[in-house]
């Protein structure tokens, strides 16, 4: 494994780790300022639609799970395909479950550090 692909491995631990905590300042400083969320059923969105609604899902309690199928690091960009599980309780709700695959972009910044630029989700709600 080369420093770049632990630098990937780490930054998906990270998010699921954020996620999973609450922490949207870390989930968001992981991601590009110019980064491009793709989901089913709407318009591409960026980061600051993606803090409006972290924010909104602040009394929802989240666990996780990814599964990297495939990183290739392509100089300073590189793609990511995940598997992931989720599953989202709100206060006082029934949890809801959700899997599926992503697709991500990320880009090597000046620093070093790598970003996610985009990410196209293809995560579904899994039935009981």
């Amino acid at each position: 494994m080369t420093d770049d692909e632990r630098a990937i491995r780490d930054l998906v631990a990270t998010w699921m780790a954020a996620s999973q905590a609450g922490d949207v300042a870390t989930v968001l400083g992981l991601m590009a300022d110019d980064i491009v969320f793709m989901v089913p059923g709407r318009e591409p969105f960026g980061k600051e639609a993606f803090a409006a609604a972290s924010q909104s899902m602040k009394d929802v309690r989240f666990e996780g799970s990814y599964d990297i199928r495939e990183i290739k690091v392509l100089g300073n960009w590189a793609y990511l395909r995940n598997y992931i599980t989720v599953t989202m309780t709100p206060t006082g709700g029934e949890p809801v479950r959700r899997a599926g695959y992503t697709l991500s972009i990320l880009r090597k910044e000046a620093s070093g550090k790598w970003m996610l630029a985009r990410d196209a989700n293809l995560v579904m709600k899994v039935e009981p």
